[in-house]
């Protein structure tokens, strides 16, 4: 074979393998546009696609595979108040059925209160994080896949109208070290991914990244970011209100909370129920450490719940995994200022969440399903007749759990925030409990490895 044979012979396998890894996942080219409804994608040791879900109601089916074999599944749409909408949320493990996980999730309320207490605005219930509030994206916006879809035309004039726009961003994303051991003597390392998906709403002086992560080991992570400029109308003489960001100290920035509030409406088959995790130090102490004691406590009926040291709460659905454990989803939530909605009269703000008090603030909320509660205050439901979380909260038996989960971020403005300001985030994260008898991406090699391990 000749060298000039041998290196077309390369050349050839080197492009079949760089078709293959691609068509292993959604690694898209920056800027690269995409139908509503991208074809699956294949690859050779994934069990047989799920297939996009029937979506209705305008929405639109979006399906992605990982090169290790997991899926997701969902449909998604644009809501005039709400922005970017998912339902019919599937995770598919490598060599099993899809799990049903989330109904419904999007954000019900985002409220920006000012601490001088002059101003609070709402921008999902007053504005929208759709129609013409949600912009078209580049390439600077979207590394990834831009998708379009129709969005009402409001703003300019036109009634009635529409336009078609890419609003949309896909993109399949490393999230870096996912899982490592020696256990064995064998080391396996495995990088994480994730498919995040993203929109880009303006609201005032402020623009908001609408972005849902979803990981190839079945972990969903909501997160909203901030950007834009600081609001010209709110600054203050007074220095406890805020600081100041130009030459000199004359006129402070005011500070601000940004109160997120997602609503999930979980999908987990079989009847619901949820439970709260606390762990705390029982005051004796063991040979090296001091003793903790962790419980599960059953919340059966409508609640809202303050985060605390060793919190937390998962949604059960009525599965069992191989291992005879009950199929849930932990709520993990991140760093938080503490939210106390400010929309429910001369109550709201006098007593926070600081001092116990949860009848004005919560960090999680758990409620049973009613179509018409869709937002966290001033709900828009035509003829619902509950207006916030205080009022939905009414005792209800838990069995079609929706989630409400709030977390805020005190923006106090620096120098650095003009012009435009970097990005800031807040979120919180959806995590398998038990939902599997193992990880959903163990490697062959480490198969055997459920229960205690063998001592080395």
């Amino acid at each position: 074979m000749t060298r000039k044979t041998k290196l077309l012979l390369a050349l050839a396998v080197a492009v079949l393998v760089f078709l293959g890894g691609w068509a292993g996942g959604t690694l898209a080219a920056p800027g690269r546009t995409a139908s509503a409804e991208p074809a699956p994608a294949s690859s050779p040791s994934a069990v047989a696609d799920p297939g996009a879900p029937e979506c209705g109601d305008g929405a639109k089916a979006l399906t992605h595979r990982f090169p290790a074999g997991s899926s997701w599944t969902m449909c998604w749409s644009v809501d005039p108040q709400q922005g970017l909408t998912l339902t019919k949320v599937g995770y598919t493990a490598p060599g099993q059925k899809t799990l049903p996980v989330v109904q419904e999730i999007s954000l019900s309320q985002l409220e920006v209160p000012y601490d001088t207490g002059v101003r609070t605005t709402k921008d999902i219930t007053e504005h929208g994080f759709g129609g013409r509030n949600m912009k078209t994206l580049g390439s600077a916006e979207c590394a990834g896949t831009r998708i379009a879809a129709v969005l009402p035309d409001f703003g300019t004039g036109a009634v009635g109208g529409s336009e078609t726009r890419e609003v949309l961003c896909t993109e399949e994303v490393d999230a870096g070290l996912g899982r490592r051991s020696e256990y064995t003597g064998s080391p396996v390392a495995q990088r994480g991914r994730s498919f995040e998906i993203s929109t880009l709403s303006v609201v005032g002086w402020y623009e908001y990244l609408s972005l849902y992560s979803f990981g190839e080991d079945g972990s969903i992570t909501p997160r909203l970011g901030a950007t834009g400029d600081l609001s010209p109308a709110d600054y203050s003489h007074d220095a406890e209100h805020g600081s100041p960001v130009g030459p000199g100290t004359a006129e402070a920035a005011t500070s601000h909370n940004h109160n997120a509030v997602w609503r999930i409406h979980w999908g987990l088959p079989g009847s619901q129920s949820v439970q709260e995790y606390n762990a705390d130090f029982t005051g004796q102490r063991g040979k090296d450490a001091a003793i903790v004691n962790g419980t599960f406590t059953p919340l059966a009926t409508e609640t809202q719940r303050l985060r605390d040291d060793r919190r937390w709460w998962r949604v059960l659905g009525g599965a069992r995994n191989p291992d005879g454990h009950q199929v849930s989803y932990r709520i993990q939530l991140d760093q938080s200022d503490g939210y106390t909605p400010h929309s429910h009269g001369d109550h709201a703000g006098q007593t926070g969440p600081g001092s116990g008090d949860a009848a004005f603030g919560y960090d999680v909320a758990f409620t049973q399903f009613k179509d018409c509660e869709r937002y966290a205050t001033q709900n828009l439901s035509a003829g619902c007749p509950s207006s916030g979380i205080p009022q939905f909260v009414s005792g209800e038996k838990l069995d079609d759990v929706v989630s409400w989960v709030a977390v805020s971020y005190h923006h106090v403005p620096r120098d650095e925030d003009q012009s435009p300001m970097d990005v800031h985030w807040q979120g919180f994260s959806l995590q398998p409990r038990d939902a599997f008898s193992q990880n959903p991406l163990t490697p062959p090699e480490r198969s055997t490895v459920n229960g205690k391990p063998a001592a080395k």
